[in-house]
């Protein structure tokens, strides 16, 4: 299911990450920690891949813990946990996108 979402080499790309194993099944997902104001700033692109990243990570945790869960392999909790986890983050990637997209569009209605 993740891996449908994820194959993406564009996503990939523009992502800056190399495909790797999934992620071990009961390993807590976060966000990557963003570095302490540098002189020359943050490249918007690298915050944005960074975010990709970490939710990328924690949604096919939240999908391993699941199938660790039925196999018998993780308490009910840790499934709830990572389930939750993976909910929340795929809740925060909508919402970036839904921002991306508005200030698409209006910057598109901006004459030229």
């Amino acid at each position: 299911m993740i891996e449908a979402l994820t194959s993406l080499a564009a996503f990939d790309r523009a992502a800056g990450i190399t495909r790797t194993e999934a992620a071990a099944p009961l390993a807590r997902a976060s966000f990557p920690v963003m570095p302490a104001a540098s002189t020359g700033g943050t490249d918007f692109g690298d915050v944005m891949a960074q975010l990709a990243t970490g939710l990328r990570t924690s949604l096919r945790t939240g999908e391993a813990t699941a199938i660790s869960g039925i196999q018998g392999k993780a308490t009910t909790q840790q499934v709830v946990e990572a389930v939750m986890d993976a909910e929340q983050s795929l809740q925060t990637a909508i919402a970036v996108r839904d921002k991306v997209v508005a200030a698409y569009l209006e910057l598109s209605r901006m004459p030229i």
